[in-house]
């Protein structure tokens, strides 16, 4: 009995770890990885590996733009279901780089 008990647990653990897996950033996944975001299946995830072994995706625009299959509204289905790229979910902007004047670092005045 024990050890059905230590075996249910241990499935349990894992279908949690599964679940709460977390992002599946699009330039770094592996097939395995990528192959589970639902919506994914081996077709569209070999496109993908094929367009990312090219160069790495700038952002959803341009994963849009070289893997044939994916437009706006699958890549919002994607998003939704965890598939990120460089880290940002389809439809939200990443915030650029400060600029040194955002920063705070103005340049002083020049004397007279």
């Amino acid at each position: 009995m024990h050890a059905r008990t230590l075996a249910a647990a241990a499935l349990w653990c894992c279908a949690v770890a599964v679940h709460a897996a977390g992002p599946v950033e699009a330039n770094q996944a592996t097939e395995a990885q990528l192959d589970s975001v639902k919506g994914l299946g081996p077709a569209t995830t070999a496109r993908i590996l094929a367009a990312r072994a090219g160069a790495a995706f700038k952002d959803w625009n341009d994963l849009i733009a070289r893997v044939p299959g994916i437009g706006a509204s699958k890549a919002k289905k994607l998003s939704a279901e965890g598939l990120t790229v460089n880290g940002a979910a389809f439809g939200v902007p990443r915030q650029a780089e400060p600029s040194a004047a955002a920063a705070g670092s103005v340049q002083p005045a020049s004397e007279p």
